[in-house]
């Protein structure tokens, strides 16, 4: 294995030749060992992701792994931190567990606007049989705040939230709704579990969370087994799906895990965690392990293959796109194509990966690997490594 250690120093660099290259992936074909997983997941040692932070609500380890990188020092911006919910528009709850149903929280967020819960002092769980629906003409501001308490569960069978500024039974705001700047919705301090976006085909892929135009931002939150589809060549994001964000402004994800622990990892069939077309991510002091992409094949697929298989962590695809990661540990994911960790390739050759206080670590499988391990890129993509391990 090859161990890359960058200390203070900022490198543009370009790997070799893709080898094989082909297609929007530039690593359809894989070669000999694309389909070849390497050591068993289970096998891999406990990360230290279930260290307590006092200062975070999510934090109960019984509740399994708390939200963040224990690890992660990066400053946050102030428009990438918590909304303010002191004065909630709606409040799901009246101060017990059995008042905070499935139906109450639903019909909230089709209210928009605050939303946080009164659901007594001990952690829920609200399960949902059908996903939570943003209407664009409710915001513009619409934030969902569970207050460290609020576990949202698709039941295994159900998505959990959908926004989508381009479907007009969401209720079209303006004329060009693949980049207006609204809805601008943030989920904070929420778990979300046992999402399953299989069953969907329309909008598919985002098995947790499935969002188009306007903003969107995560803080302090946690995504343990999600689903989505199991096979298909770009489909994917077990915990969340993104397009289209205005003016190309990043996506951020603050103090938020994603997996976290053996167990506790999601499953697509690219990007085990996030994944995107075209959207740019900033993401700061989070946590990415035991997530797994299960497709085969790549993308275009190779011939025989239902394709997939690529961005244990995070797939990244598109035109102009930047993925920043800072204060972040990428770890003990696992692919069967490309990517072990970050799948990022632009179809245009532009847009960028900067990687800074963060470690990318023990990833397994995959291949197609021009400039780092465990990163599938082109070759002339620009990677801008400090005080970071890649090994």
């Amino acid at each position: 294995m090859r161990r890359l250690i960058i200390l203070g120093l900022a490198m543009a660099l370009c790997g070799c030749d893709e080898g094989g290259a082909a297609g929007t992936d530039g690593g359809g074909g894989g070669g000999a060992d694309g389909g070849r997983r390497g050591r068993d997941a289970g096998t891999a040692p406990p990360t230290d992701a279930g260290s307590v932070d006092a200062s975070n609500p999510l934090t109960n380890p019984t509740d399994g792994p708390p939200a963040g990188n224990a690890e992660g020092d990066c400053t946050i911006p102030v428009e990438a931190g918590p909304e303010d919910t002191s004065s909630p528009d709606h409040v799901v709850g009246t101060g017990s567990p059995e008042s905070c149903t499935a139906d109450a929280f639903i019909e909230a967020v089709a209210q928009g606007g605050v939303i946080t819960f009164d659901c007594g002092p001990d952690p829920v769980t609200i399960t949902v049989d059908r996903p939570a629906r943003i209407f664009n003409d409710t915001g513009p501001q619409i934030v969902i705040d569970g207050g460290g308490l609020v576990t949202l569960s698709g039941g295994g069978s159900s998505r959990i939230l959908y926004m989508n500024t381009c479907d007009e039974a969401q209720h079209w705001t303006t004329s060009h709704c693949q980049n207006q700047d609204h809805p601008q919705l943030t989920v904070q301090n929420l778990t979300f579990i046992d999402a399953d976006s299989r069953g969907e085909d329309e909008y598919d892929g985002g098995g947790a969370i499935w969002v188009r135009g306007g903003r969107f931002k995560v803080v302090n939150s946690r995504f343990f087994n999600n689903r989505c589809a199991d096979v298909g060549p770009d489909v994917g994001g077990a915990g969340i799906r993104v397009f289209s964000q205005f003016d190309g402004l990043p996506v951020y994800v603050v103090n938020s895990t994603f997996g976290g622990a053996e167990g506790y990892g999601n499953t697509c069939s690219n990007g085990g965690g996030i994944s995107s077309i075209g959207v740019s991510w900033t993401i700061l002091n989070s946590l990415f392990t035991h997530n797994h992409a299960i497709g085969m094949g790549g993308n275009p697929s190779m011939s025989g293959t239902p394709g997939g298989g690529s961005g244990g962590a995070i797939y990244n695809d598109g035109n102009t796109m930047t993925l920043s990661l800072c204060g972040t540990r990428i770890q003990y994911n696992e692919v069967v194509q490309h990517g072990s960790a970050i799948f990022f390739v632009t179809n245009d050759h532009s847009g960028d990966i900067r990687i800074d206080r963060s470690t990318i670590t023990d990833n397994i499988g995959g291949s197609w690997y021009p400039t780092y391990p465990q990163i599938s890129n082109h070759d002339d993509t620009p990677i801008v490594v400090t005080d970071s391990v890649i090994e």
